[in-house]
Protein backbone atom coordinates (compact mmCIF):
# COMPACT_ATOMS: atom_id res chain seq x y z
CA UNK A 1 0.00 0.00 0.00
CA UNK A 2 1.12 3.56 -0.74
CA UNK A 3 0.16 5.85 2.14
CA UNK A 4 0.14 9.63 1.70
CA UNK A 5 -0.43 11.91 4.68
CA UNK A 6 -0.72 15.68 4.43
CA UNK A 7 1.43 16.09 1.32
CA UNK A 8 1.82 19.76 0.47
CA UNK A 9 3.79 21.59 -2.21
CA UNK A 10 3.90 25.32 -2.89
CA UNK A 11 5.69 27.54 -5.37
CA UNK A 12 5.92 31.03 -3.96
CA UNK A 13 2.45 31.99 -2.80
CA UNK A 14 0.73 29.32 -4.94
CA UNK A 15 -0.12 26.05 -3.17
CA UNK A 16 -0.12 23.35 -5.83
CA UNK A 17 -0.87 20.35 -3.60
CA UNK A 18 -2.69 21.20 -0.40
CA UNK A 19 -2.45 18.68 2.44
CA UNK A 20 -3.47 15.58 0.46
CA UNK A 21 -3.97 12.37 2.43
CA UNK A 22 -4.95 9.08 0.80
CA UNK A 23 -3.98 5.44 0.41
CA UNK A 24 -3.34 3.68 -2.88
CA UNK A 25 -4.00 -0.06 -3.12
CA UNK A 26 -1.42 -2.77 -3.79
CA UNK A 27 -3.23 -3.96 -6.94
CA UNK A 28 -5.54 -2.67 -9.66
CA UNK A 29 -5.69 0.49 -11.75
CA UNK A 30 -6.11 3.90 -10.11
CA UNK A 31 -6.52 6.98 -12.31
CA UNK A 32 -6.00 10.55 -11.12
CA UNK A 33 -8.03 13.07 -13.11
CA UNK A 34 -8.70 16.80 -12.95
CA UNK A 35 -8.16 20.05 -14.83
CA UNK A 36 -4.80 21.59 -15.63
CA UNK A 37 -3.18 22.95 -12.50
CA UNK A 38 -5.10 20.62 -10.19
CA UNK A 39 -1.88 19.20 -8.73
CA UNK A 40 -2.10 15.72 -10.25
CA UNK A 41 1.42 15.47 -11.66
CA UNK A 42 2.92 17.25 -8.66
CA UNK A 43 1.30 14.74 -6.31
CA UNK A 44 2.62 11.82 -8.38
CA UNK A 45 6.09 13.40 -8.49
CA UNK A 46 6.20 13.66 -4.70
CA UNK A 47 5.02 10.08 -4.19
CA UNK A 48 7.81 8.94 -6.53
CA UNK A 49 10.28 11.34 -4.79
CA UNK A 50 11.09 13.25 -7.95
CA UNK A 51 9.95 16.27 -5.93
CA UNK A 52 10.37 16.85 -2.22
CA UNK A 53 7.32 18.03 -0.26
CA UNK A 54 7.01 21.16 1.81
CA UNK A 55 5.07 19.11 4.35
CA UNK A 56 3.65 15.63 4.76
CA UNK A 57 4.82 12.06 4.32
CA UNK A 58 4.59 9.24 1.78
CA UNK A 59 5.43 5.58 2.29
CA UNK A 60 5.43 2.46 0.14
CA UNK A 61 4.65 -0.73 2.07
CA UNK A 62 5.86 1.00 5.21
CA UNK A 63 9.10 2.34 3.69
CA UNK A 64 9.38 6.13 3.96
CA UNK A 65 9.81 7.48 0.44
CA UNK A 66 11.80 10.55 1.47
CA UNK A 67 14.25 9.00 3.94
CA UNK A 68 14.95 5.58 2.37
CA UNK A 69 17.72 5.10 -0.17
CA UNK A 70 16.91 5.63 -3.83
CA UNK A 71 17.64 1.99 -4.62
CA UNK A 72 15.34 0.77 -1.83
CA UNK A 73 12.46 2.88 -3.14
CA UNK A 74 13.17 1.90 -6.76
CA UNK A 75 12.80 -1.78 -5.88
CA UNK A 76 9.26 -1.08 -4.73
CA UNK A 77 8.04 1.68 -7.00
CA UNK A 78 8.73 2.53 -10.65
CA UNK A 79 7.73 5.72 -12.41
CA UNK A 80 7.23 6.77 -16.01
CA UNK A 81 7.38 10.53 -16.30
CA UNK A 82 5.41 12.66 -18.73
CA UNK A 83 8.53 13.66 -20.67
CA UNK A 84 10.08 10.52 -22.12
CA UNK A 85 12.11 12.25 -24.82
CA UNK A 86 15.60 10.82 -25.20
CA UNK A 87 18.38 12.20 -27.39
CA UNK A 88 20.67 9.17 -27.01
CA UNK A 89 20.61 6.69 -29.89
CA UNK A 90 19.83 3.48 -28.05
CA UNK A 91 17.95 0.33 -28.96
CA UNK A 92 14.67 -0.78 -27.44
CA UNK A 93 16.43 -3.57 -25.54
CA UNK A 94 18.99 -1.13 -24.13
CA UNK A 95 16.17 1.12 -22.92
CA UNK A 96 14.40 -1.77 -21.22
CA UNK A 97 17.69 -2.83 -19.59
CA UNK A 98 17.72 0.51 -17.72
CA UNK A 99 14.80 -0.83 -15.71
CA UNK A 100 17.11 -3.37 -14.08
CA UNK A 101 19.52 -0.75 -12.70
CA UNK A 102 18.09 -0.81 -9.13
CA UNK A 103 18.77 -4.55 -9.03
CA UNK A 104 22.04 -4.80 -10.98
CA UNK A 105 23.73 -1.41 -10.58
CA UNK A 106 24.41 -1.51 -14.30
CA UNK A 107 25.89 -5.04 -14.42
CA UNK A 108 23.20 -7.26 -15.85
CA UNK A 109 22.86 -10.72 -14.36
CA UNK A 110 21.27 -13.69 -16.13
CA UNK A 111 18.11 -13.02 -14.10
CA UNK A 112 18.16 -9.40 -15.29
CA UNK A 113 18.46 -10.45 -18.92
CA UNK A 114 15.58 -12.88 -18.46
CA UNK A 115 13.44 -10.07 -16.96
CA UNK A 116 14.26 -7.82 -19.91
CA UNK A 117 13.37 -10.52 -22.43
CA UNK A 118 10.12 -11.24 -20.59
CA UNK A 119 9.17 -7.54 -20.52
CA UNK A 120 9.85 -7.17 -24.24
CA UNK A 121 7.70 -10.19 -25.01
CA UNK A 122 4.88 -9.07 -22.72
CA UNK A 123 4.73 -5.68 -24.45
CA UNK A 124 4.92 -7.30 -27.92
CA UNK A 125 8.30 -5.74 -28.70
CA UNK A 126 10.40 -8.83 -29.47
CA UNK A 127 10.59 -7.95 -33.14
CA UNK A 128 11.67 -4.39 -32.33
CA UNK A 129 14.23 -5.17 -29.62
CA UNK A 130 17.21 -4.23 -31.77
CA UNK A 131 15.61 -1.25 -33.44
CA UNK A 132 16.66 2.24 -32.42
CA UNK A 133 14.22 4.02 -30.14
CA UNK A 134 14.26 6.97 -32.55
CA UNK A 135 12.94 4.68 -35.31
CA UNK A 136 9.71 3.80 -33.53
CA UNK A 137 6.26 5.29 -33.78
CA UNK A 138 4.86 7.14 -30.78
CA UNK A 139 2.80 4.15 -29.68
CA UNK A 140 5.69 1.71 -30.04
CA UNK A 141 7.98 4.06 -28.10
CA UNK A 142 5.49 4.34 -25.26
CA UNK A 143 5.20 0.55 -25.06
CA UNK A 144 9.01 0.40 -24.86
CA UNK A 145 8.96 2.71 -21.83
CA UNK A 146 6.23 0.62 -20.25
CA UNK A 147 8.44 -2.44 -20.84
CA UNK A 148 11.28 -0.62 -19.06
CA UNK A 149 9.21 -0.09 -15.90
CA UNK A 150 7.89 -3.65 -16.17
CA UNK A 151 11.49 -4.94 -16.22
CA UNK A 152 12.11 -2.97 -13.01
CA UNK A 153 9.75 -5.50 -11.43
CA UNK A 154 8.04 -3.32 -8.82
CA UNK A 155 4.60 -3.86 -7.36
CA UNK A 156 3.71 -0.18 -7.87
CA UNK A 157 3.92 1.50 -11.28
CA UNK A 158 3.27 5.26 -11.51
CA UNK A 159 2.69 6.88 -14.91
CA UNK A 160 2.25 10.59 -15.58
CA UNK A 161 0.00 11.16 -18.60
CA UNK A 162 1.14 8.07 -20.55
CA UNK A 163 -1.34 8.79 -23.38
CA UNK A 164 0.13 12.17 -24.32
CA UNK A 165 0.54 12.63 -28.09
CA UNK A 166 -0.92 9.20 -28.89
CA UNK A 167 -3.76 8.67 -31.35
CA UNK A 168 -6.86 6.77 -30.25
CA UNK A 169 -5.65 3.36 -31.41
CA UNK A 170 -2.29 3.62 -29.66
CA UNK A 171 -3.81 5.19 -26.53
CA UNK A 172 -6.30 2.33 -26.32
CA UNK A 173 -3.48 -0.18 -26.78
CA UNK A 174 -1.47 1.36 -23.93
CA UNK A 175 -4.49 1.39 -21.60
CA UNK A 176 -5.28 -2.25 -22.39
CA UNK A 177 -1.65 -3.16 -21.71
CA UNK A 178 -1.73 -1.40 -18.32
CA UNK A 179 -5.04 -3.05 -17.43
CA UNK A 180 -3.54 -6.44 -18.34
CA UNK A 181 -0.48 -5.75 -16.20
CA UNK A 182 -2.69 -5.07 -13.20
CA UNK A 183 -4.82 -8.17 -13.77
CA UNK A 184 -2.18 -10.71 -14.80
CA UNK A 185 0.88 -9.48 -12.87
CA UNK A 186 -0.94 -8.25 -9.76
CA UNK A 187 0.50 -4.73 -10.15
CA UNK A 188 -0.82 -1.50 -8.72
CA UNK A 189 -0.99 0.91 -11.67
CA UNK A 190 -1.43 4.57 -10.74
CA UNK A 191 -1.69 7.03 -13.60
CA UNK A 192 -2.51 10.64 -14.28
CA UNK A 193 -5.00 10.95 -17.16
CA UNK A 194 -6.67 13.84 -18.93
CA UNK A 195 -9.15 11.65 -20.81
CA UNK A 196 -11.87 10.85 -18.31
CA UNK A 197 -13.45 8.22 -20.55
CA UNK A 198 -10.25 6.15 -20.63
CA UNK A 199 -10.18 6.48 -16.85
CA UNK A 200 -13.82 5.37 -16.67
CA UNK A 201 -13.35 2.35 -18.93
CA UNK A 202 -10.11 0.96 -17.49
CA UNK A 203 -9.91 1.95 -13.81
CA UNK A 204 -10.94 0.29 -10.60
CA UNK A 205 -10.73 3.61 -8.79
CA UNK A 206 -10.70 7.25 -9.83
CA UNK A 207 -9.28 10.11 -7.75
CA UNK A 208 -10.40 13.57 -8.91
CA UNK A 209 -8.39 16.65 -7.94
CA UNK A 210 -9.11 20.36 -8.13
CA UNK A 211 -7.03 23.26 -6.81
CA UNK A 212 -4.52 20.96 -5.14
CA UNK A 213 -7.07 18.89 -3.22
CA UNK A 214 -8.91 15.59 -3.67
CA UNK A 215 -12.58 16.39 -4.30
CA UNK A 216 -13.87 12.95 -5.36
CA UNK A 217 -12.54 9.45 -4.81
CA UNK A 218 -14.18 6.13 -5.57
CA UNK A 219 -15.17 3.59 -8.19
CA UNK A 220 -15.95 4.94 -11.68
CA UNK A 221 -19.68 4.79 -10.98
CA UNK A 222 -19.16 7.13 -8.01
CA UNK A 223 -16.97 9.69 -9.80
CA UNK A 224 -18.19 9.60 -13.41
CA UNK A 225 -21.45 11.39 -12.64
CA UNK A 226 -22.67 14.74 -14.00
CA UNK A 227 -22.60 16.30 -10.53
CA UNK A 228 -19.11 15.12 -9.56
CA UNK A 229 -17.56 16.00 -12.93
CA UNK A 230 -19.10 19.48 -12.98
CA UNK A 231 -17.71 20.04 -9.49
CA UNK A 232 -14.24 18.99 -10.66
CA UNK A 233 -14.11 20.74 -14.04
CA UNK A 234 -16.59 23.60 -13.62
CA UNK A 235 -18.59 22.73 -16.74
CA UNK A 236 -21.71 20.66 -17.46
CA UNK A 237 -21.51 16.97 -18.37
CA UNK A 238 -23.87 14.31 -19.58
CA UNK A 239 -23.05 10.72 -18.62
CA UNK A 240 -24.29 7.77 -20.69
CA UNK A 241 -24.10 4.07 -19.94
CA UNK A 242 -22.85 1.98 -22.86
CA UNK A 243 -22.81 -1.68 -21.86
CA UNK A 244 -20.62 -1.88 -18.76
CA UNK A 245 -18.99 1.52 -19.34
CA UNK A 246 -19.89 5.06 -18.32
CA UNK A 247 -19.14 7.62 -21.01
CA UNK A 248 -19.02 11.33 -20.23
CA UNK A 249 -20.04 13.86 -22.90
CA UNK A 250 -18.92 17.47 -22.54
CA UNK A 251 -19.20 18.86 -26.06
CA UNK A 252 -22.44 20.80 -25.67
Amino acid sequence: MIAVDGLTKSYGTATVVDGVSLTLPDAGVTSIIGPNGAGKSTLLSMVSRILGPDAGTASVDGVDVFSASGREVAKRLSVLRQDTHMTARITVRELVEFGRFPHSGGRLTPDCRASVTSALSYCDLDHLAHRGLHELSGGQRQRAFVAMVLAQDTRYVLLDEPLNNLDMAHATGVMRLLRRLADERDKSIVLVLHDINYASAHSDRIIAMRDGAVVADGAPAEVITPEALEDVYGMPFTVHRLGDDLVASYFR
